[in-house]
């Protein structure tokens, strides 16, 4: 498999079957990627929507992830999308109703300012090579192989409704005496749990990760933010692969050196590699 500008960038570690693979559907984390993929488009977009951009892309997690996949010792492919979300999610089932992605406390898969046939088709176009690529790398799984879906997320759950003044929005959500009366989010959130309780968590590995992540101070939670929900594509693979596929989000402050919601976030080393080994310490309870 090889990356596809514009599409998705391919990593491999090792040699042979991969025994994991890393997706980040949203890492389109440059302010290259938006302004790239804006010029294509025609329809008339929100003034304001790069600042969307920038606070809802997952800065941060194509360095974890690669920084795991290099410590693992493990044949490993990483998959990076570079289609910003802000625009269509590669991690959403593009037919799921506005209803679904609301109960599943996630942004639309297509954005409702995309509003030409031409841009749909565009847009559309980008998500399906996606999606086609990562069902063939997983189709390359080893027999024991395993799949982590890595995100970040802001450090405050912002309510704000997605619509033409989402810019506007975004920038009075983030005034310094309101900023922080929102609520502060988990700091590593693995989203497992399905509408009616049931975990997907692979037992092991969330063991893993909660007593790695202690030895550093870090609790780890299980869906606090989000359900694990069949309107996004994460469902696919923990239904495909049962107790061999987690979804993980980190919170991007843990990552962001510093953590400022409207510019492209710089990424500390130093940051990235205190978390990388209990990271690779808790993946390798799957082997």
């Amino acid at each position: 498999m090889d990356s596809i500008p514009g599409v998705v960038d391919v990593h491999r570690f090792g040699t042979g079957a991969p025994d994991l693979v890393i997706e980040i559907p949203h890492g389109a984390t440059t302010t290259t990627d938006f302004t790239s993929l804006q010029a294509q488009l025609t329809s008339p977009l929100p003034a304001g929507l790069i600042d969307f951009f920038h606070v809802n892309t997952d800065a941060g997690a194509p360095e974890l992830g690669l920084a795991i996949a290099a410590a693992l010792g493990k044949t490993v492919i990483v998959l990076r999308c570079r289609i910003p979300r802000t625009f269509i999610d590669c991690n959403r089932r593009i037919d799921a109703s506005l209803a679904d992605f609301k109960e599943a406390k996630v942004t639309p898969g297509l954005m409702p300012w995309i509003t030409t046939d031409a841009d749909r088709a565009v847009l559309r176009r980008a998500y399906d090579r996606y999606v086609e690529a990562v069902q063939a790398t997983i189709g390359q799984l080893a027999p024991d192989g395993a799949i982590l879906m890595l995100h970040t997320y802001a450090p405050r759950s912002v309510d704000i409704e997605v619509g033409p003044d989402i810019g506007p929005q975004l920038r009075r959500a983030y005034q310094p005496e309101i900023e922080p009366t929102w609520p502060l989010r988990p700091e590593i959130d693995v989203i497992s749990r399905s509408l009616d309780g049931t975990s997907h968590a692979p037992p092991a590995v969330l063991e893993g990760l909660r007593s790695e992540l202690a030895t550093i101070g870090i609790p780890v939670a299980e869906s606090a933010t989000y359900p694990m929900h069949p309107s996004t594509l994460a469902w696919d693979h923990v239904v495909a692969h049962p107790g061999r596929a987690i979804c993980v989000e980190v919170r991007r402050d843990l990552l962001a050196d510093p953590f400022t919601p409207f510019a492209q976030i710089q990424i500390g080393a130093a940051k990235v590699e205190r978390l990388v080994g209990p990271f690779a310490n808790a993946l390798r309870r799957w082997w």
